[in-house]
Protein backbone atom coordinates (compact mmCIF):
# COMPACT_ATOMS: atom_id res chain seq x y z
CA UNK A 1 0.00 0.00 0.00
CA UNK A 2 2.82 2.62 0.78
CA UNK A 3 4.27 2.86 -2.50
CA UNK A 4 1.16 3.21 -4.33
CA UNK A 5 0.06 5.78 -1.40
CA UNK A 6 3.59 7.81 -2.51
CA UNK A 7 3.12 8.19 -5.90
CA UNK A 8 -0.86 8.67 -5.36
CA UNK A 9 0.40 11.51 -3.19
CA UNK A 10 3.26 12.74 -5.86
CA UNK A 11 0.76 12.97 -8.68
CA UNK A 12 -1.73 14.73 -6.73
CA UNK A 13 0.42 17.90 -5.54
CA UNK A 14 0.04 20.98 -6.73
CA UNK A 15 2.51 21.91 -9.84
CA UNK A 16 3.78 18.06 -9.53
CA UNK A 17 5.97 17.15 -12.58
CA UNK A 18 4.47 13.63 -13.27
CA UNK A 19 2.45 13.02 -16.24
CA UNK A 20 2.14 9.04 -15.75
CA UNK A 21 2.49 7.16 -12.80
CA UNK A 22 5.87 4.97 -14.50
CA UNK A 23 7.22 8.30 -14.62
CA UNK A 24 6.23 9.12 -11.61
CA UNK A 25 7.72 5.71 -10.29
CA UNK A 26 11.10 5.82 -12.34
CA UNK A 27 11.87 9.47 -10.95
CA UNK A 28 11.17 8.71 -7.01
CA UNK A 29 13.70 5.22 -7.94
CA UNK A 30 16.53 7.65 -9.71
CA UNK A 31 16.17 10.60 -7.39
CA UNK A 32 15.73 9.28 -3.84
CA UNK A 33 15.93 5.51 -4.04
CA UNK A 34 13.64 2.58 -2.82
CA UNK A 35 13.81 4.04 0.55
CA UNK A 36 11.29 6.90 -0.64
CA UNK A 37 8.50 4.76 -1.19
CA UNK A 38 8.68 3.32 2.81
CA UNK A 39 9.84 6.61 3.82
CA UNK A 40 6.38 7.19 5.50
CA UNK A 41 5.45 3.58 6.07
CA UNK A 42 5.95 3.67 10.09
CA UNK A 43 3.89 6.06 10.55
CA UNK A 44 1.29 4.59 8.40
CA UNK A 45 1.00 1.82 10.77
CA UNK A 46 1.09 4.06 13.51
CA UNK A 47 -1.93 6.05 12.03
CA UNK A 48 -3.97 2.68 11.28
CA UNK A 49 -4.26 1.85 14.91
CA UNK A 50 -5.31 4.23 16.44
CA UNK A 51 -7.83 4.81 13.51
CA UNK A 52 -9.23 1.17 13.55
CA UNK A 53 -9.73 1.03 17.31
CA UNK A 54 -11.39 4.71 17.17
CA UNK A 55 -13.53 3.16 14.34
CA UNK A 56 -14.54 0.35 16.27
CA UNK A 57 -15.09 1.72 19.52
CA UNK A 58 -17.30 4.81 17.64
CA UNK A 59 -19.43 1.84 15.92
CA UNK A 60 -20.15 0.24 19.04
CA UNK A 61 -21.21 3.19 21.09
CA UNK A 62 -23.04 4.49 18.49
CA UNK A 63 -25.06 0.63 17.77
CA UNK A 64 -25.30 0.93 21.76
CA UNK A 65 -27.84 4.15 21.29
CA UNK A 66 -29.42 3.67 17.90
CA UNK A 67 -29.53 -0.18 18.46
CA UNK A 68 -29.63 -1.65 21.46
CA UNK A 69 -31.41 -4.75 20.59
CA UNK A 70 -28.52 -5.80 18.32
CA UNK A 71 -31.56 -6.76 15.37
CA UNK A 72 -31.04 -6.09 11.89
CA UNK A 73 -31.29 -2.11 11.14
CA UNK A 74 -29.77 -0.69 7.96
CA UNK A 75 -30.03 2.96 9.07
CA UNK A 76 -28.71 2.81 12.55
CA UNK A 77 -25.62 0.69 10.71
CA UNK A 78 -25.38 3.28 7.74
CA UNK A 79 -25.31 6.30 10.94
CA UNK A 80 -23.14 4.54 12.98
CA UNK A 81 -20.41 3.31 10.28
CA UNK A 82 -20.99 7.26 9.19
CA UNK A 83 -19.98 8.42 12.62
CA UNK A 84 -17.47 6.20 13.52
CA UNK A 85 -15.27 6.90 10.11
CA UNK A 86 -15.83 10.92 11.19
CA UNK A 87 -14.91 10.27 14.42
CA UNK A 88 -11.42 8.04 13.49
CA UNK A 89 -10.67 10.63 10.58
CA UNK A 90 -10.63 13.56 12.12
CA UNK A 91 -8.64 12.10 15.27
CA UNK A 92 -6.26 10.50 13.25
CA UNK A 93 -5.22 13.38 11.01
CA UNK A 94 -2.54 14.81 12.34
CA UNK A 95 -1.19 11.54 11.30
CA UNK A 96 -2.06 11.94 8.31
CA UNK A 97 -0.98 15.13 7.66
CA UNK A 98 2.75 13.76 8.73
CA UNK A 99 2.16 10.73 7.08
CA UNK A 100 1.79 13.42 3.76
CA UNK A 101 4.68 14.85 4.42
CA UNK A 102 6.92 12.28 4.53
CA UNK A 103 5.30 10.99 1.15
CA UNK A 104 5.10 14.25 -0.72
CA UNK A 105 8.12 15.49 0.72
CA UNK A 106 6.58 18.95 -0.25
CA UNK A 107 9.25 21.35 -1.69
CA UNK A 108 7.90 24.37 -0.54
CA UNK A 109 7.25 23.01 3.30
CA UNK A 110 11.16 21.96 3.18
CA UNK A 111 12.10 25.34 1.70
CA UNK A 112 10.26 27.62 3.92
CA UNK A 113 12.23 25.85 7.08
CA UNK A 114 15.51 25.61 4.82
CA UNK A 115 15.45 22.16 4.80
CA UNK A 116 18.21 20.53 2.70
CA UNK A 117 17.45 16.62 1.97
CA UNK A 118 14.53 14.72 3.25
CA UNK A 119 12.25 14.57 6.46
CA UNK A 120 12.59 11.22 7.38
CA UNK A 121 10.56 9.79 10.83
CA UNK A 122 7.56 11.04 12.36
CA UNK A 123 9.17 12.85 14.74
CA UNK A 124 10.66 14.79 11.95
CA UNK A 125 7.28 15.45 10.18
CA UNK A 126 5.78 16.27 13.49
CA UNK A 127 8.32 18.81 14.19
CA UNK A 128 8.53 19.99 10.31
CA UNK A 129 4.80 20.51 10.42
CA UNK A 130 4.92 22.17 13.89
CA UNK A 131 6.82 24.76 12.65
CA UNK A 132 4.95 25.62 9.20
CA UNK A 133 1.91 25.91 10.65
CA UNK A 134 1.64 25.67 14.23
CA UNK A 135 -1.22 23.47 16.10
CA UNK A 136 -3.66 24.16 12.99
CA UNK A 137 -1.30 22.94 10.16
CA UNK A 138 -1.92 18.99 12.02
CA UNK A 139 -5.70 19.56 10.98
CA UNK A 140 -5.39 20.64 7.44
CA UNK A 141 -7.86 18.75 5.13
CA UNK A 142 -9.53 17.28 8.17
CA UNK A 143 -12.86 18.24 6.70
CA UNK A 144 -12.06 16.10 3.47
CA UNK A 145 -10.98 13.36 5.50
CA UNK A 146 -13.73 13.45 7.38
CA UNK A 147 -16.06 13.74 3.88
CA UNK A 148 -14.22 10.37 2.46
CA UNK A 149 -13.75 8.46 5.26
CA UNK A 150 -17.66 9.05 6.27
CA UNK A 151 -19.45 7.07 2.88
CA UNK A 152 -16.73 4.44 3.07
CA UNK A 153 -17.24 3.42 6.37
CA UNK A 154 -21.32 3.64 6.68
CA UNK A 155 -21.10 1.53 3.19
CA UNK A 156 -18.75 -1.29 4.98
CA UNK A 157 -20.64 -1.24 8.26
CA UNK A 158 -23.95 -1.34 6.64
CA UNK A 159 -23.18 -4.12 3.63
CA UNK A 160 -21.03 -6.69 6.41
CA UNK A 161 -23.90 -6.24 9.04
CA UNK A 162 -26.36 -7.11 5.81
CA UNK A 163 -24.41 -9.91 5.31
CA UNK A 164 -23.67 -11.04 9.11
CA UNK A 165 -28.28 -11.01 8.97
CA UNK A 166 -28.23 -12.41 5.79
CA UNK A 167 -26.30 -15.57 6.40
CA UNK A 168 -27.00 -15.71 10.05
CA UNK A 169 -30.84 -16.24 8.82
CA UNK A 170 -29.88 -18.75 5.87
CA UNK A 171 -28.19 -20.34 8.42
CA UNK A 172 -31.17 -20.64 11.24
CA UNK A 173 -33.90 -21.00 8.53
CA UNK A 174 -31.25 -24.47 7.46
CA UNK A 175 -31.58 -25.57 10.85
CA UNK A 176 -34.97 -25.27 11.17
CA UNK A 177 -35.81 -27.39 8.23
CA UNK A 178 -33.79 -30.08 8.98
Amino acid sequence: MNPAEVVKQRMQMYNSPYLRVLDCVTEIWKKEGAKAFYRSYTTQLTMNIPFQAIHFITYEFMQEHLNPYRRYNATSHVLSGAMAGAVAAAATTPLDVCKTLLNTQESLALHSLNISGHISGLANAFRTVYQIGGIPAYFRGVQARVIYQMPSTAIAWSVYEFFKHFITKHQQDRKSNS
